[in-house]
């Protein structure tokens, strides 16, 4: 549904489906990647960058803590 949303067919929904998503659940699932593309978009047009921090989380798999 991101890299080519006018090639989605129905039989792309189909493992959600058997996975127990109905219409409505589906419709939820297209809402999220709709609005992840949108803000991964909007980051990218103000050219944002992740916290350095963030990015060692992701490569060391170390949660954050929260900061007092």
């Amino acid at each position: 549904m991101s890299a080519t949303p006018t090639a989605m067919t129905a039989a792309d929904w189909e493992p959600l489906r058997k996975l127990g998503f109905d219409d409505t659940g589906l419709l939820e699932v297209a809402h999220i990647i709709g609005l992840f593309n949108y803000l991964t978009r909007l980051a990218d047009g103000f050219g944002l960058q992740l916290d350095p921090r963030i990015i060692a989380a992701g490569k060391t798999g170390i949660a954050l803590k929260k900061s007092e």
